[in-house]
């Protein structure tokens, strides 16, 4: 019996307790886990359109569990067929070039003409943390906002042939998506180019003048590999500057054997900023993917692409399958051991190591 109930207590009142507050916090959101999705509806999410499953695909593209190689490499060969369809155009050029500025000028060009585009850029990652800044959506904040644009950078970690290969893969994903116009940008650092270079059509080369050494930034291997330059930032007091490192890159060209496809590159100023001479840029663009087209060059160049990609996947693979092998990770230790103590060579410890794999 309560006493608030008893008789002598008649006059006393109980007031309502305070209710207890749930030891769940109710306005907690639990998230439910997403569903991998199987390669079939992946294909068809990218067939549609869908920039959010694009993503999640590029995603797995990039993933390095055995399980996504497997369902990406599904993915792909289901959208092959739907792929193809585009214009690949490379952009490389030296740190501070304006690259990013000139993407999003011309990616607003080719999205206000109509056409759906996707960039792909590679950023550079840190050699000591590992770690990348991926800010070209920061970089290029009007095309960022474009639904027809998809801009998707992705660090290098170190490892540019695997990055390359991953992001050959993305260019099918984004041809059977529906972009018809695909912009690689380079990490710009040596052989970054060589890899850009067998995956698109155009490679284009932004260059600078007024720094002091116009002639210094001819190197042989990217000019020779350049469809077209460009010098960028001919505006204000730069633009005399700029000229006449035109006519300094126009001539050097004559230097250099003749491009397989028969195109001779032009070299032409460009302002990204202000966005002068972007039309004049697309129109050269257009001009040597319509020659090649016409004299075959065009899908040579492709074909040879593919078969190149081939045999840059088996070494890729091969060197994955040696460095992950038990008995190689093993001896590795004590060989780094016996070179730092001038015990063994490099050479003959390579060698041991390969010997040791092949079983001889």
């Amino acid at each position: 019996m309560h006493p608030e109930n008893d008789p002598r207590y008649k006059g006393l009142t109980v007031n309502k307790g305070i209710a207890q507050p749930p030891s769940v916090n109710p306005y907690l959101v639990r998230v439910k886990r997403k569903r991998t999705l199987t390669s079939g509806e992946y294909v068809e999410g990218i067939l549609k359109g869908d920039i959010s499953i694009l993503g999640q695909a590029v995603t797995l593209v990039e993933s390095t569990l055995p399980e996504h190689y497997a369902l990406s490499q599904e993915v792909i060969e289901k959208c092959l067929p739907y792929a193809s369809r585009s214009s690949r155009i490379g952009i490389t050029g030296v740190p501070g070039a304006g690259k990013s500025t000139f993407i999003e000028a011309l990616g607003m060009h080719l999205v206000n003409k109509g056409s759906k585009l996707a960039v792909l850029a590679i950023d550079p990652s840190s050699e000591r943390s590992k770690g990348s800044i991926l800010g070209d959506k920061t970089r290029m904040e009007e095309l960022s906002v474009s639904d027809k644009a998809f801009i998707r950078p992705s660090p290098s970690a170190g490892s540019l042939g695997g990055v390359a290969r991953k992001t050959r893969e993305t260019v099918v994903l984004c041809e059977a998506a529906g972009f018809d116009k695909i912009i690689i940008e380079t990490v710009g650092v040596g052989q970054s180019e060589t890899a850009v270079h067998s995956m698109v059509d155009f490679f284009l080369l932004i260059q600078l003048a007024g720094t002091g050494d116009e002639l210094q930034g001819i190197k042989r291997g990217i000019m020779e590999m350049a469809d077209g330059i460009i010098i960028n930032k001919a505006e204000g007091a730069n633009l005399e500057k700029a000229k006449l490192a035109q006519c300094q890159f126009q001539n050097a060209l004559h230097l250099f054997p003749a491009h397989e496809s028969g195109w001779v590159p032009k070299v032409l100023t460009c302002s990204a900023f202000h966005k002068i001479g972007i039309e004049e840029v697309w129109q050269m663009i257009e001009e040597y993917i319509a020659f090649t087209r016409k004299n075959g060059y065009f899908n040579v160049k492709r074909k040879l692409q593919a078969k190149y990609w081939m045999y840059e996947t088996i070494d890729e693979a091969l060197r994955n399958h040696f460095y992950k092998n038990p008995e190689i990770e093993a001896q590795l230790s004590d060989m780094e051991i016996k070179i730092s103590n001038d015990e063994l060579s490099s050479f003959i410890a390579a060698s041991k190591l390969l010997d040791s794999y092949f079983k001889k």
